[in-house]
């Protein structure tokens, strides 16, 4: 079976493509089909941007389609910036922005006040566009006082993930899809994958 990675970030290609990797599926990413739309990520939830962006693309590039949307959600900032994480910073989208606004916004908070998670909702349709998998996944840590770590992407260099004293960005790819929330989510989404493709 074809299946297209619905994502332009290359960050989530890499976990993906890692963590479903060995099933029977060829992976293909947006660059291999020139005329994709873009899809506007609008919706009140997660699960619904996830639904929306794999419907889509998949019927637009007549293939099946997983596609995933992911949030951070901070407790002292009642929840945000929640559903609406890619487009929270002012200009380009990139972890400085991302990060230093949400740093802004915590200000001195106590360490109490700090606690925070990621949640990722993923939908595979066909090429009809209809949903016919969907999984999710959750990791709890709190907002670090600033940036640390090279690694990962978004809000990765903020997000501390106590048992292992650090943040996303100081874990090697493996030691963060093994906890992480997009690695919950895939290896639920490669678990019911696997049962549909042996249907």
């Amino acid at each position: 079976m074809r299946l297209l990675v619905a994502t332009a970030n290359p960050g989530k290609q890499r976990e993906m493509a890692q963590l479903l990797s060995g099933l029977p599926v060829e992976l293909l990413t947006l660059r291999d089909f020139a005329d994709a739309p873009a899809v506007l990520e609008n919706g009140a939830t997660l699960e619904e941007n996830a639904a929306e962006k794999a419907g889509e693309l998949a019927r637009a590039c007549d293939v099946h389609a997983v596609a995933d949307d992911s949030g951070l959600f901070v407790d002292a900032l009642d929840g945000r910036p929640g559903v609406h994480s890619a487009r929270y910073a002012d200009g380009e989208p990139t972890p400085e922005n991302l990060c230093g606004k949400l740093l802004a916004e915590m200000g001195s908070s106590e360490e109490s006040d700090r606690t925070a998670h990621f949640r990722c909702c993923i939908a595979m349709a066909e090429p009809s566009g209809r949903v016919v998998l969907t999984a999710s996944g959750r990791c709890d840590g709190r907002i670090a006082s600033g940036m640390r770590g090279t690694g990962g992407f978004g809000y990765d260099a903020v997000f501390h993930y106590e048992p292992a004293d650090k943040t996303f960005a100081e874990m090697t790819s493996t030691e963060k899809n093994a906890v992480s929330h997009r690695g919950r989510a895939l290896r639920e989404f490669r678990r019911k994958l696997t049962d549909w493709l042996n249907r």
